[in-house]
């Protein structure tokens, strides 16, 4: 399992990442490692708007379907239009090209309070 140094972390196991304020949000190899091969994914529209915490979409599997939490509040900017036709792109890329959706953030102060990448692995090493 592989936890990046750069990106912050929910307790949800979504990922972000901060560029110019734009925050690329995606699930973490854990989550995808749980939920098996991903065979769905429901994304929001661009131009929706978010707030911290609230659902975006979902990612379906083999195994179950699971909600996607927003990591910060703002507006949908881009949407991974290849996940519609290749959801198990999440699978191989989770932090790469398996990204899900990149929010224009209203406030990326919020982004300090999730995990940085030692505590994350921590924190996974809990729930084993």
């Amino acid at each position: 399992m592989s936890f990046p140094e750069g990106l912050r972390y929910t307790e949800d196991h979504e990922w972000a990442l901060e560029e110019n304020g734009v925050v690329t949000v995606g699930i973490t190899d854990y989550a995808q490692q749980t939920l098996g091969e991903i065979v769905f994914v429901e994304t929001p529209s661009e131009g929706d708007a978010f707030g911290a915490g609230d659902s975006l979409g979902a990612v379906e599997s083999t195994k179950a379907v699971s909600d996607i939490f927003c990591p910060v509040s703002g507006k949908v900017v881009e949407v991974n239009a290849a996940l519609v036709d290749s959801p198990e792109i999440i699978n191989s890329s989770p932090y790469g090209d398996g990204w899900l959706v990149k929010i224009a953030s209203d406030d990326i102060s919020s982004l300090e309070s999730l995990m940085d990448a030692a505590a994350y692995e921590q924190f996974v090493g809990e729930l084993e």
